[in-house]
């Protein structure tokens, strides 16, 4: 399970539907957070090979960690993305954007022989959709 901590669960839901995922929307609204608990309200999306992506309020997140969070978008990694073609590549890259994202980095050939481009999504966390044909 991949967990984001997002600033608006609605929107981080819709942007990651109008990427093509499906999600059977916001669950756990009953667990109401506290000073002493976080609450439970997040969106699920399941992924291929049995991965979920979670997106959880970033309050609820720290306060479940019991960790304390840079900046959004501050982050210093980023989540990979497979595709089957160049074409997926530039595709999802531009639905991405339509739905909200931010690109940071045009799709192009990297020197190590992958095809991939970056974008930020409404939190501020950064995807690279890759197009690899070693694994094609």
């Amino acid at each position: 399970m991949i967990t984001l901590g997002v600033d608006d669960l609605e929107r981080s839901l819709a942007f990651y539907r109008a990427l093509g995922l499906a999600s059977p929307g916001v669950i756990g609204t009953e667990f109401v957070g506290a000073d002493a608990s976080p609450g439970g309200a997040a969106a699920m999306f399941e992924l291929e090979g049995g991965l979920t992506l979670a997106v959880y309020g970033r309050k609820d997140l720290e306060q479940d960690a019991n960790a304390r969070f840079g900046a959004p978008g501050s982050g210093e990694f980023s989540i990979g993305h497979l595709v089957g073609s160049k074409e997926e590549v530039d595709g999802l890259l531009a639905q991405a954007e339509a739905a909200g994202a931010t690109l940071t980095d045009e799709p192009h050939e990297r020197p190590w022989g992958i095809y991939s481009g970056h974008f930020r999504d409404p939190d501020g966390h950064l995807w690279e959709i890759i197009w690899n044909p070693r694994r094609a």
